[in-house]
């Protein structure tokens, strides 16, 4: 699960606005919702950024508007709430939360705004998706920056997670929610403090109809009921090589039970110029919010400008 905060080290969450949303109908007419930070067009790369399982655009918010505002490279960063989570609408069927329906979302929104290529920079389900996307759409991978995600899944992780998605108990209020997301992610994230624990409930649960819900479908659980014990999940090393001419990045954080070091070291084997950085004292998944990390970002995606404009 990604931890929803703006920074770390206690900060309270900015409540300044740096997007607009837009809501884009997807092939088969349920209603998408995008955060879209910047302005399309110049000679920079969009870049499209797609959450984990049951996390949201919002995730993104500081990434995102730091690069839109950069001075000198400004761009246009999109973040989809993926269907069934944050402002898109819930699907009747839950059996079409699955990844391929997903990606064909994910498509459709890339046309309905316009964008032939982008960045894709995806957190750990929207990892995934930039991998299934290498192999259905290569041509509009212009670069892919993995959130503590690869072709391969520890089944520990995955496990951890299962015992959460759609469990979770229902807070009386915020500071409940920060509560339980302190017992639940410390471990993984023992340098947070109480505001950014309160900014993780804030975007964890939303107020509907006088009582706190979870910003996504609790029916997401399903997706999960095939995730076996001591099995490690996944082998997308084909769709991985798909992506021989797309610059690459990954991020991982040091405490992460989702991506394991030897994975990382098996995609620089393959892809001996792949961006890596670790977060330290961050677990699944980094938070991206810390300006050393944005800088990291900063240079790929200009990395990524280059090599389209070359």
């Amino acid at each position: 699960m990604t931890i929803p905060a703006d920074a770390t080290g206690d900060h309270q969450t900015s409540s300044l606005q740096t997007w607009t949303p837009r809501f884009v109908t997807a092939q088969d007419g349920l209603k998408l919702h995008l955060r879209v930070h910047g302005a399309q067009g110049g000679a920079t790369l969009p870049v499209l950024c797609l959450p984990g399982l049951t996390r949201t655009g919002a995730d993104f918010d500081t990434v995102a508007a730091a690069l839109a505002a950069d001075p000198e490279h400004p761009r246009q960063v999109l973040a989809l709430d993926a269907r069934g989570r944050g402002r898109s609408e819930h699907d009747r069927d839950p059996a079409k939360y699955n990844l391929q329906v997903e990606l064909s979302d994910v498509l459709a929104a890339l046309t309905a705004c316009g964008l032939e290529r982008a960045i894709i920079l995806g957190t750990s389900r929207g990892g995934l998706l930039a991998l299934l996307m290498a192999a259905a759409r290569p041509g509009v991978l212009a670069g892919v920056i993995f959130n503590d995600i690869g072709p391969v899944i520890d089944a520990k992780g995955l496990m951890r997670i299962k015992g959460y998605v759609g469990k979770l108990p229902q807070p009386r209020d915020h500071a409940e929610g920060a509560e339980v997301m302190r017992r639940l992610f410390s471990g993984q994230f023992p340098k947070l403090g109480p505001a950014d624990w309160l900014a993780a409930a804030q975007r964890g649960w939303e107020l509907r109809d006088g009582a706190l819900v979870p910003t996504y479908d609790i029916r997401l659980a399903k997706t999960l009921d095939g995730v076996e014990p001591e099995r490690t999940m996944l082998g997308l090393w084909k769709e991985f090589d798909a992506l021989a001419r797309v610059p690459l990045m990954v991020i991982r954080g040091s405490n992460s039970d989702l991506l394991s070091r030897e994975t990382v070291e098996a995609m620089r084997v393959r892809r001996p110029d792949l961006v890596a950085l670790e977060i330290p004292d961050q677990g699944h998944t980094p938070l991206l919010v810390e300006p050393e990390t944005i800088r990291a970002v900063r240079d790929f995606v200009l990395r990524c400008d280059a090599s389209h404009q070359g």
